[in-house]
């Protein structure tokens, strides 16, 4: 049986960046990721951060995702950061990401957010799932219009992060899908 696809965001969901800046929601922790690193997008290379960056990851979430009956990937900016930075405080596996490449940043004429074409793609008509902070109707109505399976986009307050309503939202999600026997 193939199990619908679980594209997690970072910031927002797992991160709640938006929270007062001196309050750390309970159940966090604080890790400082060290300046660095680059990313290329369509306007060539450019620096991630100039400064260490605050980051507040509640290591039950990691639990709480394996639990659900998903294939996990990144769906981040971090791209393969992600598995460096936040998987080892969430204790998850290394997982698979999205490899926005030249989507990066990119700005689309429709108003549909940079991420939602690649990982329309990326599931190539598999279930999915994607909590982000930053989807709009417009990226409901592309991934009904271009993606052929199920696809729920959840949307996370980034003041808040993902809580115990989010993770049953995702559960009953997955039980709604079809499984698919590969090659059957």
């Amino acid at each position: 049986m193939i199990r619908p696809l679980l594209f997690l965001d970072v910031d927002g969901p797992l991160n709640p960046y938006a929270a007062q800046p001196e309050r750390r929601p309970a159940g966090y922790t604080t890790i400082r990721v060290p300046a660095g690193g680059t990313a290329e997008g369509a306007q060539g290379r450019f620096p991630l951060r100039r400064g260490p960056l605050r980051v507040w990851l509640n290591p039950k979430h990691g639990q709480s995702l394996l639990r659900l009956d998903y294939e996990l990937c990144w769906a981040t900016t971090w791209m393969a950061e992600a598995n460096r930075w936040i998987a080892p405080v969430l204790g998850l596996p290394e997982l698979p990401f999205i490899d926005f490449g030249d989507a990066l940043f990119r700005e689309r004429p429709d108003g549909v957010h940079w991420k939602t074409a690649p990982l329309v793609e990326y599931a190539a008509g598999r279930p999915f799932a994607w909590v982000d902070d930053e989807q709009s109707e417009l990226d409901r109505a592309y991934v009904a219009a271009h993606h052929r399976g199920r696809g729920l986009l959840h949307h996370v307050d980034p003041r808040i992060g993902l809580r115990e309503e989010d993770f049953l939202v995702l559960a009953g999600f997955a039980r709604s899908v079809d499984r698919l026997r590969p090659g059957g």
